[in-house]
């Protein structure tokens, strides 16, 4: 039997085979082979106990994809859910999850909740900002369902990795999506505006035919592990076109004289907040760069 691995919790895989879901545990074939299932897995299932619905699995199927972080198998874009307000976004950490999703090949999709709260209008504000960067963007109310249908559009068809830091309302916009699984909700901290964290494990949740959600743990930092300073650019798409004018060929967009890039951060082509983060993540790359650069020669050395 074929099916596809919705949970995992504590070496057990939940794997949905139509409409039953089988609690199952890895064939000592697969630990031997080093094998590690992870969510979103097709897989075949041995059926031990029908009507307690245990099981085993008997072989993971090819991948067409897989995730890092979060650790998840067939994924093919990003829901990146932020808070328009309560907390205010965090748009350091949003650049770090598009440049983490961007890394691992998957197209995002940002979401900016709780519009009902917008009382400034500052969500079309932040929708026009990264549309302009090249990203399909949507504003939403999760207490009033308002632009979750044009949201679910976007999401038919596929398996979404939804991400996003606490207190966002992630579970209450995934459970608009969908009429099963109700994901548990936090309340957000006054003093902090920081919200608990209600999703302690990765899950496919299934919205529709052929469409899933895969729900992750919300994130409150992301360091950006592997990445040079020098590739950072690539994921800010909204430089290309000005990156032509920049006088010396592989600029940073950083000291260097005649850049293409300050020019149009400038005169209001290319958005100073987006640059600004551009700059301090360029920094943290260099000392990272630089760290890792000692270690390595203290090794040698050693």
């Amino acid at each position: 039997m074929q099916g596809r691995i919705i949970k995992g919790i504590a070496g057990f895989y939940y794997v949905r085979c139509g409409d039953r879901v089988y609690e199952c545990k890895a064939k000592g074939i697969l630990r031997r082979d080093n094998q590690k299932p992870l969510v979103g897995d097709r897989v075949e299932v041995d059926v031990l106990d029908e009507t307690e619905g245990l099981g085993n699995l008997r072989e993971l199927l090819p991948r067409e994809s897989e995730l890092i972080r979060p650790a998840v198998a067939n994924v093919d874009q990003a829901l990146v859910i932020f808070a328009i307000v309560k907390p205010q976004p965090n748009f350091n950490l949003l650049d770090r999850f598009l440049i983490m999703m961007g890394r691992q090949g998957l197209d995002c999709i940002i979401c900016f909740n709780k519009a009902d709260l917008d009382s400034e209008g500052a969500g079309g504000k932040y929708q026009r900002l990264y549309a302009g960067c090249g990203y399909r963007t949507l504003t939403v109310s999760a207490r009033e369902r308002a632009g979750i249908d044009e949201l679910k559009r976007l999401l038919t068809g596929h398996t979404t990795a939804v991400a996003g830091p606490s207190g966002v309302g992630k579970s209450s916009v995934i459970n608009c999506l969908q009429t099963g699984v109700v994901m548990e909700t936090g309340e957000i901290s006054a003093k902090i505006e920081r919200g608990k964290h209600t999703t302690r494990h990765s899950e496919l949740i299934a919205i529709g035919e052929s469409s899933y959600i895969l729900d992750t743990p919300g994130f409150s930092s992301l360091g950006l592990f592997n990445l040079e300073k020098e590739q950072l650019a690539d994921f800010y798409p909204e430089f290309a076109p000005y990156e032509k004018h920049c006088r010396f060929g592989g600029c940073a967009h950083m000291g260097e004289p005649d850049c293409g890039v300050k020019a149009a951060v400038r005169s209001g082509a290319v958005s100073s907040l987006r640059y600004d983060n551009y700059c301090l993540l360029y920094e943290e790359l260099k000392v990272q760069q630089r760290r890792d650069g000692a270690r390595k020669k203290y090794c040698i050395l050693s």
